[in-house]
């Protein structure tokens, strides 16, 4: 187990190389000068190249790169050119709060994803199976930026059972677990856990119908388990790909919530990165984008080791 563990990590050094050389190229590929928001129409050349050299754009693009990684290992992502404050410190508060509402529509999705899941594969070709696998279908189609201003319209501005935008009564900076602030969670969260449930529920329906085929199933029927013996059995087996499936639902989350955060208006990251986009904030849109990836290879791995202790089948091949 341990030398599989130092393996896994042995191998995300590689990849987390990758993920910077990668970010730091496409951000720079882009057009567009990254200093014409800060720079009046009427900047002199000599304003201009002042502050080129702050930000370090007057070097050489490799050059840029080596500083960037050096700094980024001491915890310095640069400052933001269109607030100029550090980097680092904009991303911790959007990753925080980012996290606050993946985890919790993962956790939704999850629940009600394996639900829908295990029901559908134990009653297999039958109506609670079409129904289950229909709303999985829809979950996975619908678009999630539409149905979050639906459910804006319907139970905010119609029902007006739950606010419509923000972090929370006093800000994102003043978060607590309590009513007043969790109800700003419900809405985004509810929308963002659709496309994981139907996920999801697809992949465990998938997984119940295999293994309720296999021998070990029919043997322990034969030998008189009680069905909740056999329920026991699958999910011990299933357990691992659906861990595999919400560890990377839980990630694509992270990053890919751009437009849900719009919608509502949530401080995260996503939202964060539609703004440095507009801005053409490079430090900002770079910092927001290696720390993702980072995290997301981070998520893998711990994905990773959690299947492995849940089936030591796979550390042994």
């Amino acid at each position: 187990m341990l030398a599989y563990l130092l393996r896994r990590i042995l191998y995300t050094v590689p990849i987390m190389l990758g993920v910077t050389l990668v970010c730091f190229a496409l951000v720079h590929i882009a057009p567009g000068d990254p200093l014409v928001s800060v720079l009046p129409a009427d900047a002199s050349a000599e304003l201009q190249a002042q502050l080129r050299s702050v930000y370090g754009f007057d070097r050489p693009l490799p050059e840029q790169f080596v500083r960037w990684v050096w700094r980024a290992l001491h915890g310095d992502l640069g400052l933001s050119i269109g607030t100029s404050r550090p980097v680092a410190g904009e991303v911790l508060r959007a990753v925080v709060n980012t996290l606050r509402l993946a985890v919790l529509a993962t956790a939704i999705g999850f629940l009600l994803g394996s639900l829908f899941g295990f029901v559908a594969g134990y009653f297999r070709n039958s109506v609670i199976d079409r129904l289950a696998s229909l709303l999985s279908v829809l979950g996975v189609s619908t678009p999630h930026y539409w149905l979050g201003m639906v459910m804006v319209i319907v139970f905010s501005s119609q029902l007006m059972w739950l606010p419509a935008t923000g972090a929370g009564p006093g800000g994102s900076d003043q978060w607590a677990w309590d009513w007043a602030h969790v109800q700003f969670m419900l809405l985004p969260a509810l929308t963002m856990s659709v496309i994981p449930m139907g996920i999801i529920a697809r992949t465990v329906r998938a997984l119940v119908a295999e293994l309720l085929a296999q021998e070990f199933i029919v043997g322990l029927k034969a030998k008189g388990l009680t069905q909740l013996g056999v329920f026991r059995h699958v999910v011990k087996n299933a357990a691992p790909t659906a861990l595999a499936v919400m560890g990377l639902q839980l990630g694509y989350l992270l990053g890919g919530s751009i437009l849900i955060e719009t919608v509502f208006s949530w401080p995260g990251t996503g939202f964060l990165l539609n703004t440095a986009i507009f801005q053409r904030d490079l430090p900002l849109l770079q910092g927001t984008i290696l720390v993702l990836a980072l995290f997301f290879v981070l998520l893998n791995l711990a994905v990773d080791v959690l299947q492995t202790l849940l089936d030591p089948r796979i550390a042994r091949s």
